[in-house]
Formats: structure tokens, sequence, C-alpha cells
């Protein structure tokens, strides 16, 4: 820590935001072991009809108050604590009793209750003395003159001097001092309000199912529409030319009538190789065929028709799942595409890694940078593709470059 640092502590932003935080702990502590009191006095009527639906009203009241404390603790200690999964009930009165009296986030919130106060009194506590006796004692040069105050053992200018620089000195430990003061309270925020790590991670399998469906939805959608509006039509023409082309050939005879069949036939040959091409597309978009030989063959034929040079370097000791080898096959070409159609690159580079059974995926360019997740559908699209498998996908884009995207994925989901 420099010197610097410490002379500036007491004047920070921060400094006062945890002071103030220290502070207001006290009668928040208060006012909530006064709800947990009379929360637990109705747990004790519990048994009665009237005590089962006010105990069951406490728990999510408990939730509530929670959320509040979140709240002040992220805007007063930067702590960002994740939001429990919503209260579902069950439908009917008994279900929404027995849902609200099985309402985990509501009962950790309640604990919370219980174990805040010893936290925020020595957080208060320490606040209080360090910055009070610092306040104090620094104003002494000012203030030990007075008659009144003569009986005190600062009576001489070199012993006010001297409190005074006890106090300059209590007044910069003091930020240090109450953040560490601060740090019970801050776990105990992080570890009773917000999800524990199951419902957390169900929370995610969730919406990571609801998107693999949405997905497979759309991409069943998008097929169908491609295959309908495209290659079928073709198909179609091609029929249709091919009727036209046995009624034409029915009047050999005639010298036009051979001329027009030539027409004919080379405009159903041009349709058929068309629907060929267009079908070629259509499966390589659903399964690349070139990933059957390999990831890593797939990304050198990536580098190789990209319309930028690209740097392709692959340590890959195993081959991941099939799942996985197509979800960074696709990250990779979007994010090549980008490069050379937004970013303005003129140049990329792919790196390959296997580490800690995980697959990580990096693509470089030296293009204008800006890229971020919200600017478009694309990088959207990839982090929801990713995310399918448990991975992720972070963006380092600042302005003027060079972005970085790096992909993680488990090497076997």
């Amino acid at each position: 820590m420099s010197f610097r640092v410490l002379l500036a502590a007491p004047a920070r932003k921060r400094a006062w935001y945890e002071l103030g935080y220290a502070l207001v702990s006290l009668p928040i502590a208060a006012v909530g072991l006064i709800y947990l009191l009379v929360m637990l006095l109705t747990a004790a009527t519990a048994a009665t009809f009237v005590g089962v639906p006010m105990l069951a009203a406490g728990v999510l009241g408990a939730r509530a108050l929670g959320a509040v404390d979140r709240g002040v603790a992220r805007a007063l200690l930067g702590v960002e604590v994740p939001v429990p999964p919503p209260f579902r009930p069950r439908p009917g009165l008994i279900g929404w009793l027995g849902s609200a009296l099985g309402d985990g986030a509501g009962w950790r919130a309640a604990a919370y209750r219980l174990g805040k106060p010893p936290v925020a009194v020595l957080a208060s506590g320490t606040a209080a003395s360090l910055w009070g006796s610092g306040l104090v004692l620094l104003s002494c040069p000012i203030w030990w003159r007075i008659p009144a105050l003569a009986h005190l053992p600062v009576n001489t200018w070199p012993r006010a001097l001297l409190a005074g620089t006890a106090g300059a000195v209590l007044l910069l430990l003091a930020p240090w001092t109450v953040r560490a003061a601060l740090l019970p309270d801050r776990l105990l925020v992080r570890a009773l309000l917000g999800p524990t790590r199951a419902s957390a991670r169900i929370h995610e399998l969730e919406t990571t199912r609801a998107q693999a469906v949405d997905d497979s939805a759309t991409a069943l959608r998008r097929i169908e529409r491609d295959l309908h509006d495209g290659t079928q039509a073709r198909l179609v023409a091609l029929a249709m030319s091919l009727s036209m082309l046995k009624d034409e050939l029915a009047e050999t005879g005639r010298d036009d009538r051979l001329d027009q069949a030539r027409v004919l036939v080379d405009l159903a040959h041009r349709n058929a190789r068309e629907a060929l091409v267009e079908l070629r597309d259509l499966v390589r978009g659903i399964h690349p065929a070139v990933l059957d030989e390999g990831l890593e063959t797939a990304l050198a034929t990536l580098a190789a028709t990209s319309s930028l040079p690209v740097d392709l370097q692959v340590d890959l000791p195993r081959r991941p799942s099939a799942a996985v080898e197509t979800i960074a096959y696709f990250c990779t070409a979007e994010l090549l595409a980008n490069a050379a159609r937004h970013g303005g690159a003129r140049q990329a580079g792919i790196e390959l890694r296997t580490r800690n059974r995980l697959l990580r995926l990096r693509v470089r360019d030296d293009g204008a940078g800006g890229a971020a997740m919200g600017l478009g559908t694309g990088l959207r699209g990839l982090a929801d593709r990713v995310r399918v498998v448990d991975g992720t996908l972070k963006i380092s884009s600042p302005p003027g470059g060079p972005t970085v995207v790096t992909v993680e994925l488990p090497l076997h989901p």
C-alpha cells in the first residue's frame, strides 16, 4: 500500500459508504431481531389454525427483508449477490402454505436476521470508536483551552498537538479497520441472502433447457422454411421442366421443337444443380461434413477458406464429444465472419487448448473493437448455444481493438 493511498483513504467515496453502512447496520439489525422474535413467537403458536398462516407469512416477509438487505449491501458495500429463485407457490391454500413454509430462501433470510446483530455491533462499534475518537483528538488543538475542559489531561500545547497527531493517525487507519470489521457482514450476506449452489444450478439448468428447446424449435422452423421456399420450389420447377420436356420430345419431328427441348433441358439441368447446392448448404448448416475428420481439421479448413489471414494453434490430445465439436466449429465460423464483416480486421487468430477437462477456444482479431453482447443477435446467439452444454463465453473488445472472444466448453458434457 502506497503512502498516497493511505492519505487519500478517508476522503474516498468508498470509505464514506462503508462508514454509512456500518452506522446503519445496528438499527437494521435491531429491527430484524425484533422481526425474528415475533416470527419465533408466531412459530410457538403454529399448532393453531391462525399460527400456520402467520408463520408462512413471516417466512415470506423475511425473504422480502432479505431483498432490502441485498440492496443496501449492493449500494453501500458494492457486494453483488445473485437474487434467489422467485417464490413459486403451488396452487390452492394448502399448496401456498406448504410452499411458503418450505421456502429455503425465506428461512435463510431469517437466519441472517439472527446472525446480523453481532456483526453489526462489531462494525458499528469499530466505526464509531475510530472515526469518533479520531475526530475528537484531531480537533483537540481547537478546544483544549476551553475552561470547562480544563480538568482533562490535554492542558498544554504540546499535549494538544500530540493528541491531534494521534487523531490524524486514527482517521487514516479508520477506513481500513472498518473495512476489515465489515468482512463478517459481507460473508454473511453472500452466504445467506443469495441462492444456494444447488438452487442456482437448478435455475441455470431450467434456463438452459428452455433455451435448448427454443433453439431446437427455431432450427426446425428455419429448416422447414428453407426447404419449402428454396429447395422444394426448385425441385418443383425441375419437375415441371421435365414434364414440358416430355411433351416437346413427343414432337421431335420438327426442328423448332428440338431447339425448344434443348432449352428446357438446359433449364432443368441448371435447376437441378442449384437445388443440389442448396441441399448441400442445408446439410452443412446442420452438421458440417468436415467435422467427421475431427475438430482440428475442421478449424484448419475454416482458417484456409477465411477471407482473413488466420493463425491457427491447436493442442487437442483427445477429441471432445460431437456436440461440443459442433458448437466450437460454429462459434469459430461466426466469430471469423464477424471479424471480417463488422470489425474491419486484417488478421485473426484461433487458439484451441484443453485444460482441466475443458476445451478452451480463443478467437482474436485486430479489428476496431467495440463488440458487446447486447449490440446484436450474433454474439447473444453464440452465448445461448454455448450455455446449452454449460459452457461460458467471454468478450474482451475495447474500442480500437483487439477483440478476443474466449469460449470454454466441457470436453464431454
